[in-house]
């Protein structure tokens, strides 16, 4: 499907309301709250640390404002047929590479073969059922019921069912996962083989999910815990925003009274039989739909889903679908919510019915056309955001879906909370300047040169979708009842679409979008506005009552930086054959090592190290790295970021910029034709930077609140406290106070940069879509043609000492200002860099695997303490005897001492014998599953190939970790435990509320 763009999303929400998103709370990088660059390199899993799953926050909420579909007027609903697929009633055809059928019972399912990777699959469940098909005395239930899915049923106890999964190889929250939202639950395995014990296996558990739960009252009192937990890490600042802004917007309607998390007294009260009445109401075989893609015979696919679901038959008469409520008239409205601890953010929202007709050409046609006015205007927006002093942090326009309740079209603005009126005007006019003089024909070709390039990138990759990817796109297909169709065929559309559009057609589809109910007013501040709501009606009026005059057209401009002279000459080349990589030293000191892959057709991946990076940095003081965005934003010497996006509006490129521990850090993500223009667009960077002052200053102004942010909530404090205390004080690892941030300077951060930028040591790593040959003469155009630059020195030995905390008898404390039951434990022991013990790290890691497992088994499933306690380890390639394995969980303050308690008593037990080989084998198989996994991808090599030139222990580590993790034994396990996880080592921490 040609799936609408979600740039305006991104300016307004960074937050998930889907329940069950797993997040975990780990070791934060340092937060960075600048300008985000355009497309970002995949993170790679290190071979000697586990990466965090996510981190500790309310994880992102892509329906904050509903979903992002430009629509028509609305239409009176009709819903297909139990069955049915969308292609039947449409005049779209469906893609031919996926299987679609149903079972005579209504369920529907589609299959795909996709061998690549070789030999994996994704299986995804989904039922047209959520919180919106909840009673009132059933609220959070829909979600309470995706846990019991878990936890017993006919076929499997209470407990097996994820530990039956890890004997197969899935991971607990990264291949076996689920979600509950507004209109659906969906449950989600990612097969790592496709043989047919797990194939079968899988369709088994997924059945028994289906129609076989027992929902024991037991099990169901054991994880009342495990949801409150769950509740009370989503209750933030943004997710109360959340729901004071849908419930004004949706004034009457269903949605505000149907949240996904439900309500606590109903989650603390509720019996198992509310849970099943919900579920033998709504888990029906006509409301379900299972996808399956991966490597595997579509035939056979289909055959065992025939089989495995052929006799689920529904209990019951259905019940009729629940009444949304109608869209009020509205006049001009406002609601302002002080809310401590959130940005201000404000959005105007006209309002009309919803659009609830199916999938068509026509409907197709027109959301283009709409999504292109809404692109102009929001490039205009961004604009003005890059100005120097400009009124608002960002702005963005676009419609949404509420949930089929009603359609919204939305300007929506951040801004300094002193600054909103002015935010306000510049934004209102700049939206009515837009409507009034429509769009330029300069303005809408960017945008089609711009979108063309993202669906031609995509037709070329198609063939080489993940399963996890392919299953998605079914999968987010559903929502609105719309036709599966593949990248080609959407290139297709557009290019027939967009043949002959004229401006004028698009000024008028886009001035119709801003025809409806309102303006409804709605803004967030950290603290009290003088006047309230009224005095955001009377800004608003007199915003709107000023005169605006047409928009300029741009200066034409050229890319300048097709040229860094002559080519370099190589050196050197090695080839490592077994890596299937090759190593090349030119003449000017630039190492490029280059991996060819057909992991993804048409997707190159590029990071440039240059310097020293965090090593380098001065010990006294924070690193400046929060400031990072401003980096990418301040532009080229030649040209500004906003230009040099115009002018490249027909290439894909990415740039981002990066403090890594080793480096300084460039990447980017392109197409294989597009590699010289992302080579040299890196190349500039670091040859001629920009460093415009207001990028800089946009940065900082984004950071005014950022503390008030992060002490609303616990994991918001661990976030911004836990790297410096956990290297030991060390101040290249500390976030800025807010006098730090307030007087920071961008010659202090320029100073920080540019001399690694100017004579560091270059490394380039480019892995994917391209060959060996290409990337030298393109590598040798840029990089190469640079002055020269010095083989890495060592790094002083009093720059890479960094300490770790000294054992605590108690817990140190810091607090917060969010609720009075949110609290996290958090301690650690140290270990030691990677390198003094590199199996010994291998060790440590399935030691690590399996202290979850108790710890999940424990405090979860035992206590229903808990949503999710997490291990992590991490044994450092950087700074010597440097490492870690920490636990932390979310928990109420009040069990805080028997978290720390049962932590102390499950290490002691693995120091005293060793796991069982069934817990070996759930600790192991996964773990290695993931690697494999990892393997297959881009990204892994990226990051893994990063320094390997001149540091070849990082080759003998490549190779080694499966096979070293492979040979780990129990005993093995024991040993890492009695080396580690020893009491008078432990470091403790906890996060609690402040005393009021």
């Amino acid at each position: 499907m040609l799936r609408p763009l979600r740039t305006a999303l991104a300016l307004a929400a960074t937050f998930s309301l889907s329940a069950c998103a797993v997040p975990h709370l780990s070791l934060p990088k340092l937060p960075s709250f600048g300008h985000r660059p355009a497309a970002e390199a995949p993170a790679k899993p290190e071979p000697a640390a586990k990466p965090a799953r996510k981190a500790f926050k309310l994880p992102a909420l892509p329906h904050l404002f509903g979903k992002t579909s430009p629509a028509a007027p609305s239409e009176t609903a009709a819903r297909l047929k139990p069955g049915e697929w969308a292609q039947a009633r449409s005049d779209i055809a469906a893609d031919p590479d996926f299987r679609f059928g149903s079972l005579p019972n209504g369920m529907r399912y589609a299959i795909r073969k996709q061998s690549i990777p070789p030999g994996q699959a994704a299986l995804r469940l989904r039922f047209d059922a959520g919180s919106l098909m909840e009673s009132d005395d059933q609220a959070g239930l829909a979600h309470f019921l995706e846990h019991m899915a878990f936890n017993g049923s006919k076929a499997v106890p209470e407990g097996d069912m994820v530990k039956i999964l890890e004997r197969l190889g899935l991971a607990f929250g990264a291949d076996t996962n689920a979600s509950t939202d507004f209109n659906q639950t969906i449950y989600k395995l990612d097969l790592p083989r496709t043989d047919a014990d797990t194939v079968d296996t899988s369709l088994m558990l997924l059945r028994e999910a289906a129609g076989e739960l027992t929902i024991d009252p037991g099990a169901v009192d054991r994880e009342r815990g495990v949801v409150l937990s769950e509740e009370r890490a989503r209750d933030t600042p943004a997710y109360r925003v959340f729901k004071s802004r849908l419930d004004f917007w949706l004034k009457g309607q269903r949605p505000p009274q149907r949240l996904p998390i439900g309500k606590v007294e109903v989650l603390q009260t509720a019996p198992a039989s509310r849970v099943a009445s919900f579920y033998h109401a709504w888990y029906r075989p006509e409301r379900a739909v299972l996808v399956a893609v991966g490597d595997f015979d579509p035939a056979e696919m289909e055959a065992r889903i025939k089989a495995k679901f052929g006799d689920w038959k529904a209990q019951g008469s259905a019940l009729p679908e629940p009444n949304i409520g109608v869209v009020a008239r509205r006049g001009p409205e406002a609601r302002l919510v002080v809310e401590p601890g959130a940005p201000l953010s404000m959005q105007i929202a006209w309002i009309a019915p919803p659009d609830l007709a199916l999938d068509s050409q026509a409907k197709r046609r027109r959301d283009l056309i709409e999504r292109l006015g809404f692109s102009v205007l929001n490039r205009r927006l961004s604009s003005i955001a890059r100005s120097p002093q400009p009124p608002f942090q960002g702005a963005g326009a676009f419609k949404s879906d509420q949930y089929d309740a009603a359609e919204l079209t939305l300007l929506t603005v951040n801004a300094d909370p002193t600054r909103w009126r002015e935010a306000l005007n510049a934004a209102e006019q700049e939206q009515r300047r837009a409507l009034q003089y429509g769009v330029r024909q300069d303005e809408l070709d960017r945008e089609i040169d711009e979108l063309r390039a993202g669906l031609k990138a995509d037709a070329a990759g198609a063939s080489t979708r993940t399963p996890s990817e392919l299953a998605g796109e079914v999968i987010s297909s559903l929502d609105d009842d719309e036709v599966v169709t593949s990248p080609a065929q959407d290139l297709a559309e557009f290019e027939t679409v967009v043949k002959g559009l004229t401006a004028e057609q698009v000024s008028a589809a886009l001035k119709a979008a801003f025809k409806g109910d309102g303006p409804l007013i709605f803004m967030t501040s950290p603290k009290p506005v003088e006047g309230g709501e009224a005095a955001l009606l009377a800004a608003y009026k007199a915003a709107s009552a000023a005169e605006v005059s047409a928009p300029s057209a741009p200066v034409t401009i050229a890319w300048p930086y097709e040229s860094f002279g002559a080519p370099g000459k190589v050196a050197e080349t090695r080839d490592v054959a077994d890596l299937d990589t090759t190593f090349v030293r030119f003449e000017n000191g630039v190492r490029l090592t280059v991996k060819p892959t057909h992991f993804q057709d048409d997707e190159v991946l590029v990071r440039v190290n240059v310097g020293g990076g965090r090593v380098s940095l001065p010990k006294d003081r924070p690193s400046l790295s929060w400031a990072s965005g401003a980096f990418i934003e301040g532009g080229l010497k030649q040209i500004s970021a906003e230009d040099m996006e115009r002018v490249l509006a027909a290439k894909m490129y990415g740039a981002r910029f990066s403090v890594a521990d080793d480096a300084l850090v460039l990447s980017g993500e392109t197409r294989t034709d597009d590699l010289e223009t992302q080579l040299q667009i890196l190349t500039a960077y670091v040859a001629e930077p920009g460093w415009r002052p207001e990028a800089f200053q946009q940065v900082k102004s984004r950071g005014k609140t950022i503390h008030d942010q992060f002490e609303a909530t616990d994991g918001g404090v661990l976030s911004r406290d836990l790297a410096v205390l956990i290297h030991g004080g060390d101040a290249r690892w500390a976030f800025p106070t807010r006098d730090q941030i307030a007087q920071a300077k961008l010659d202090d951060f320029r100073n920080q940069v540019a001399p690694d930028l100017a004579t560091g040591p270059i490394e380039v790593v480019i892995v994917g879509d391209i060959t060996a040959e290409k990337a030298v003469d393109l590598v040798a155009r840029t990089f190469g043609a640079l002055p020269a630059r010095p083989e890495r020195p060592a790094a002083a030995s009093d720059q890479l000492a960094v300490g770790f905390p000294a054992a605590t008898p108690e817990p140190l404390t810091l607090t917060h200002k969010g609720r009075a039951d949110q609290a996290i434990g958090y301690l650690a022991w140290p270990s030691t860099d990677f390198w003094a013990d590199p199996q010994g790290a291998r060790d440590a890691a399935v030691m690590g695997e399996v202290l979850e497992l108790r710890l999940i088994d424990e405090l979860r499933e035992g206590q229903g303490a808990t949503y999710s306690p997490q291990v992590t380890y991490n044994h450092s390639q950087v700074w010597p005897n440097w490492g870690y394995v920490s636990v932390n969980v979310e928990i109420p303050p009040e069990k805080l001492p028997a978290f720390f308690a049962d932590v102390r008593k499950i290490a002691a037990a693995l120091r005293t014998a060793p796991p069982t080989a069934d817990e070996l084998e759930r600790a192991k198989k996964p773990r290695l599953d993931q690697i494999e996994k990892a393997q297959a991808t881009n990204g892994y090599w990226l990051g893994e190939l990063s320094g390997a030139q001149g540091d070849p222990r990082k080759l003998t580590a490549l190779r080694a970790i499966i096979p070293g993790t492979e040979r780990v034994t129990a005993q093995d396990v024991q040993k890492a435990a009695q080396r580690i996880l020893k009491d008078d080592r432990m470091w403790m921490l906890q996060v609690k509320p402040e005393a009021k």
